[in-house]
């Protein structure tokens, strides 16, 4: 299908969030409630906004609570104004942080073992807060941008899957590998219904130095899983697509993972990528802006795909 008159002949796949990409795509029963215990991991994938908020909010509650104690204790605190909220509150921010400026002091027995615990519990939030915010910040993460979309087309006159990603980072990952994986409802000799997952051969799964883009081409021959599938039959066999990329930071020397998912609505039949090169003043440039864009096949060109065109905005 040509592009109509006046429209360029690069065509770009629209943005894409697929459903599969979402960690609670499926709900869970019978795995039972670990909040605590799942607390770590939940700071650790959460966004900086949202653990920042966390450690704000425990922070707050944490010493409005130990206030609110020393209230009850009566007069404890020495030069707080007897009843004050507002002192007991700041006096608790004193203790917890071990600011110490003398100008509050707790008075009596009591006030002194409360002053203790939250001393204690100051120290333990000290330790827990500066472990999660180092190992968060010390996370080695992969900046591996992907295609919008996963094209089939002709390439060397073979029917290919494509799926193109970059390093957004300018740095190298070494040994970087690449698997592909379809995943799709199908009926066992017995007729049973089964989630499988099929094994898709790269042309080239491995990387010895993946710095700028590169696309990831699988063969579409009788022994691909994928061999005689349409847009309709990938939809109708709830399928999927399924990247993942690992390799080591050269800089961090730590292994980095990156994944994408593919709804047959993201998988677009009958279209190659385009240039994802580009001459700058200073010679050839990689458009991370082109990452996505493609142009259409046609069935009865050269290096088309002989089938019907799906190729689209």
């Amino acid at each position: 299908m040509n592009p109509p008159a006046g429209e360029p002949s690069e065509l770009h796949a629209p943005p894409r969030v697929s459903r599969l990409d979402s960690p609670d795509l499926f709900a869970r029963r019978g795995s039972g409630s670990h909040p605590l215990e799942d607390l770590f991991h939940k700071l650790m994938t959460a966004p900086w906004a949202g653990v920042f908020a966390f450690l704000l909010g425990g922070f707050l509650g944490f010493n409005l609570l130990f206030a609110a104690l020393y209230l009850l204790l009566g007069d404890v605190i020495t030069n707080a104004r007897p009843g004050s909220f507002e002192d007991a509150f700041f006096f608790s921010v004193q203790t917890m942080a071990t600011i110490g400026y003398g100008v509050m002091t707790p008075r009596g027995t009591l006030a002194n073992a409360l002053v203790t615990v939250e001393a204690f519990g100051g120290m333990m939030a000290t330790a827990v807060t500066t472990g999660l915010v180092f190992a968060k910040f010390a996370r080695p993460t992969a900046r591996v941008r992907f295609s919008n979309a996963a094209l089939v087309g002709t390439l060397d006159g073979k029917r290919v899957l494509m799926v193109r990603l970059a390093n957004e980072r300018r740095n190298r990952i070494m040994e970087a590998t690449a698997h592909v994986v379809l995943l799709r409802d199908e009926l066992s000799l017995e007729g049973k219904g089964m989630r499988r997952m099929r094994d898709l051969a790269l042309q080239r799964d491995r990387s010895v130095m993946f710095a700028l883009s590169w696309t990831l081409l699988h063969t579409i021959d009788e022994s691909s899983p994928l061999y005689g599938e349409t847009q309709e039959s990938l939809a109708q066999s709830n399928a999927a697509l399924i990247i993942s990329v690992s390799g080591t930071d050269e800089v961090l020397m730590q292994a980095i993972h990156a994944r994408k998912a593919y709804d047959p609505e993201s998988i677009l039949f009958g279209a190659s990528f385009a240039d994802v090169f580009v001459q700058g003043p200073a010679g050839r440039l990689l458009d991370l802006e082109r990452l996505h864009a493609y142009r259409p096949q046609v069935p009865d060109s050269p290096g088309g795909t002989g089938g019907p065109e799906r190729a689209g905005r």
